[in-house]
């Protein structure tokens, strides 16, 4: 037992702006959406328009690259795309031989078509103007995961008429309950289990996302089960469960 917390099931999840700091001031209007909300909406009637405005893109993947496409289309004057994971390789890593998913670096047409696009860069924090609007954003380079230790000397500051966030996940928090229960992290920095779903403390069990890194909700649901059926084997030393 740990702290009480003996055969539960944990999931967890990075939350959006654990790297942002959003000061008290009034230049909190960064976005009210996330970037794939704002993908969803009718473009000829949308709320937000970066025609002639510096936006900036935090984050990468499949919903930056679209948020890229769309400022591209609504003709932004500039586009920065910043990503906290650094750079991948142009062919595909050895450390992710076939079947595994290859760590390599993707262009997509969004890409072709123009904007700056850079790596290994966390955004700090945000200013704005008398009225509430996002001004400038204010980032440094960091070194690889898991910790991404800040490098002193540099920091930068740019401008930024609008912001949207399309960050992705980059393991469990490690802070507050991992960090309490002592689990053990993979090579990844998600949490090490055995073939039973159980991690390196007893009676602590991970499935998903958690577990087995950043992939599609079907996983998860099949984990969450497999996992379920482990605990009841584990609590009770037969299972009833498929």
């Amino acid at each position: 037992m740990s702290n009480g917390l003996k055969d539960a099931l944990r999931t967890r999840r990075r939350t959006i702006g654990s790297w942002i700091t959003f000061p008290s001031e009034p230049a909190v209007e960064i976005m009210a959406r996330a970037g794939f909300e704002w993908l969803a909406l009718d473009m000829e009637h949308s709320p937000i328009d970066v025609a002639g405005k510096h936006v900036v893109i935090i984050g990468g993947g499949d919903t930056g690259a679209d948020c890229l496409g769309t400022c591209h289309r609504q003709k932004a004057r500039s586009v920065c795309q910043f990503e906290i994971m650094p750079k991948p390789p142009a062919e595909r890593s050895e450390l992710t031989p076939w079947p595994l998913w290859p760590l390599q670096l993707r262009i997509e047409s969004a890409h072709e078509e123009g904007g700056i696009r850079d790596w290994a860069v966390a955004t700090t924090r945000f200013t704005g103007d008398e009225n509430g609007k996002v001004k400038q954003i204010h980032g440094m380079r960091v070194g690889p995961p898991p910790k991404f230790e800040p490098l002193p000397g540099t920091e930068f500051t740019m401008d930024a008429e609008l912001v949207l966030l399309a960050m992705g996940f980059t393991g469990p928090v490690r802070g507050g309950m991992i960090e309490r229960l002592g689990v053990e992290l993979d090579t990844r920095g998600n949490v090490a289990t055995d073939e039973n779903y159980m991690s390196s403390v007893e009676g602590v069990f991970a499935a998903g996302d958690a577990r087995r890194g950043q992939s599609l909700v079907v996983w998860a649901i099949a984990e969450g089960r497999r996992a379920a059926r482990a605990i009841d084997l584990h609590l009770m030393g037969a299972t009833r469960l498929p």
